[in-house]
């Protein structure tokens, strides 16, 4: 199912984050880029085939394409998808890295071919000629030229600089499926559904020879690192080895029961991989021809596979929608990238920092292991959209609130369904526990908020008094009042012990998605699709101060633990953090989001925040502005490393003035340093072994 774009009034509620301890010792720390948070990990997945894989030169990056219309970029060592490119209005049928990494290029069921900048996702160009499916593409070595093949039976040469189209080879009768270039750039090879594979002389177009003896489709062709020896694969169920100089078949690979989509060679042209419809990927040593290994474990067809540059890991996309990274040398499955399939409309992390519950439109909650971005368990029975989740303060159950119109109740340790609750008789968007665990408050379409008691169900009472939609709810630190936002426009405080009407707080001009309490519980916060944030005083209900940035509905808001910064989310596809005490906007981040944010939640110790986007990701980043009181909680640290590591530069910022620090590398070799004025402070490490290095000052870490 394809992500729906919702307007904010199905926005789950935001819940506050329960204070708790929140260790991570196990994570790398990247340095802050501007308009970027930095991600600790993301989970998230197409939405159906994965036809294409590829990795960038350089290892670090994997791309897909599938038939969702979208490319995705993972990093590689933790299956972090870093962006999500859209541009494409049909199938994505192949990608390709430029030989220095720097630009993407992708054919699409479009009949067009795109180019993007690596970098930031941007669509540089648009190529665009053919007449039907672009099934292929690839670049020369020295990154110039651009081939692409297509359901027009032609194969098409571009100058990357500009997009010009070069030339048109014709000679094939019918698809071409796959292009390949020879490593020296001055062969190009063709695949198609005429049986036959078709070798090209780049600088002028001449047809230098076509190979025969595959019977059905050559839906794959492969050039061996050093040249001489082209691999083919075809809907025969075969792989064939062939001598380029001569045409001359070597061998023929047999072992797979079903069509062979995909053939690559290892970085040391001594093995090749082979995916196929028979939901297997095989290893091949390809001095002659015995298979070395049948890698399993896709739960349907095998549509690419791609080695990464060292050769140790191998990357297969799937009928399954998933990526699965396997290490070449023993078949080990080392990772599988996936998560859910539709929006992610409410995120909660347990009161440990160690668990974070996800819910969405997909109908489920997902419980993942923070440290590393593991999915513990899917929890299903919701029969609708999960709208809202939260911990209990012990953090041994969880609530989630759905369209299914009821509340469940889980036992996180094993995800056990323990009561479900009905009484709401619309959409349940908001739960939210008390501090002490024993009662729960949810939120509904039906205009109400009911308190229940958690140990048996127990309906405690009903309040009513908004004229719109209850969107959220959060009960404060001392538990003795309750906020809700509604579509009324309006924030009214209860007290929870008998459910009297307190206050209702009028400003907004638009609904109200979100309600937060601070910490201490003096402050309120709340979003809207006025494209406000509001900062109240609870006490007496005066509006303290607004805060003007987004362009688009907030969706979503959040204290951190030390009430000192609050969070919001927005359907302007941003996350802003802003100081509480004086409304300054800090940061804004838009690249590592490009969708709207409907939930956000910071992790118990404040040192990190996740958020849940609209097409279908879950993403954990660090708060940059989570220091240690001695630097501030402003304090932010990056490194730069030169020669791979050899020289490393730190640069703290915003600081504390006049303040001594110290920096250390790997946790050794500590320079003492004081800030200046301006809260920054400097360090150099020369001599180092290349590599990674972690470079701290006041318990911040940026990692080269």
């Amino acid at each position: 199912m394809s992500p729906i774009a919702t307007p904010s009034r199905f926005l789950p509620a935001t819940l506050i984050a329960v204070a708790g301890p929140f260790a991570i010792s196990t994570l790398s720390t990247a340095t802050l880029a501007q308009g970027r948070p930095d991600i600790v990990w993301m989970r998230g997945g197409h939405t159906d085939i994965v036809l294409s894989v590829a990795h960038s030169p350089d290892g670090q990056t994997l791309a897909s394409g599938s038939l969702d219309r979208t490319i995705k970029l993972w990093r590689v060592s933790d299956g972090v998808l870093r962006r999500t490119l859209t541009g494409h209005t049909s199938i994505v049928n192949s990608v390709a890295f430029s030989p220095d990494g720097q630009t993407l290029a992708s054919g699409s069921g479009d009949e067009t071919v795109k180019l993007w900048r690596v970098s930031d996702g941007t669509l540089l160009r648009t190529l665009t000629g053919h007449t039907s499916s672009v099934s292929s593409v690839a670049y020369s070595p020295d990154g110039q030229t651009l081939a692409s093949g297509s359901g027009d039976e032609t194969i098409k040469l571009w100058r990357v600089s500009d997009g010009e189209l070069l030339r048109t080879l014709t000679g094939h009768t019918h698809d071409v499926d796959s292009v390949a270039f020879s490593p020296d750039g001055q062969t190009l090879g063709s695949g198609s559904w005429d049986n036959t594979i078709k070798l090209w002389r780049v600088s002028d177009g001449t047809l230098l020879r076509t190979l025969t003896g595959h019977t059905l489709v050559v839906k794959t062709v492969a050039f061996s690192p050093d040249g001489r020896t082209l691999a083919s694969g075809s809907w025969d169920d075969t792989i064939k080895l062939w001598r380029v100089s001569d045409g001359t078949l070597l061998r023929t690979l047999t072992g797979h029961t079903n069509r062979v989509y995909s053939v690559a060679f290892s970085p040391d042209g001594q093995t090749l991989a082979s995916g196929s419809p028979d939901w297997t990927i095989k290893l091949w040593r390809v001095s002659d021809g015995t298979l070395l290994r049948t890698l399993t474990g896709h739960t349907s067809g095998v549509y690419s596979v791609a080695f990464s540059p060292d050769g140790q890991t191998l990357a297969s996309g799937g009928d399954d929608d998933t990526i699965k990274l396997w290490r070449v040398s023993d078949g080990t499955l080392l990772r599988t990238l996936t998560g859910h399939t539709n929006d992610v409309f409410s995120v909660a992390y347990s009161p440990d920092g160690q668990t974070l519950a996800s819910g969405s439109w997909d109908d489920t909650i997902k419980l993942w292991r923070v440290s590393d971005g593991t999915l513990l368990r899917t929890l299903t029975g919701h029969t609708n959209r999960v709208f809202c989740v939260a911990f209990s303060p012990d953090g041994q159950a969880l609530a989630s609130g759905s369209d299914d119109d009821t509340i469940k109740l889980w036992r996180v340790s094993d995800g056990t369904l323990l009561r479900t609750l009905t009484g709401h008789t619309l959409v349940v968007n908001a739960v939210a526990y008390s501090p002490d665990g024993q009662t729960l408050a949810s939120g509904s379409w039906d205009r109400t908020i009911k308190l229940w008691r958690v140990s048996d169900g127990t309906l405690l009472r009903t309040l009513t008094g908004h004229t719109g939609r209850a969107n959220s709810v959060t009960i404060s630190p001392d538990g003795q009042t309750l906020a809700s936002g509604s579509l009324d426009r309006t924030i009214k405080l209860w007290r929870v012990s008998d459910g009297e009407l307190l206050r209702t707080l009028a400003g907004h001009t638009g609904w109200v998605n979100s309600v937060a309490s601070s910490p201490d519980g003096q402050t309120l916060a709340s979003g809207s699709d006025d494209d406000t944030i509001k900062l109240w005083r609870v006490s007496d209900g005066t509006l303290l101060r607004t805060l003007t940035g987004h362009t688009d509905d907030v969706n979503s808001v959040t204290f951190s633990p030390d009430g000192q910064t609050l969070a919001s989310g927005s359907d302007d596809d941003t996350i802003k953090l802003w100081q509480v005490t004086g409304g300054e906007l800090l940061e804004t981040y838009d690249r590592e989001t490009g969708t709207a944010v409907w939930s956000i939640q910071f992790s118990p110790d404040g040192q990190l925040f996740a958020y849940g986007r609209g097409d279908a990701t879950l993403a954990v980043a660090r708060n940059p502005f989570a220091g240690e009181p001695d630097c501030g909680p402003r304090a932010r640290l990056s490194a730069k490393c030169k020669n791979g590591g050899a020289t490393v530069k730190g640069t703290l910022k915003k600081a504390t003035p006049d303040t001594p620090v110290t920096f250390t590398l790997d946790g050794e070799n500590p320079i003492e340093r004081t800030t200046n004025r301006k809260g920054k402070a400097k360090a150099k490490y020369t001599g180092q072994a290349p590599g990674e290095h972690t470079l701290q000052a006041c318990a911040l870490e940026a990692g080269c």
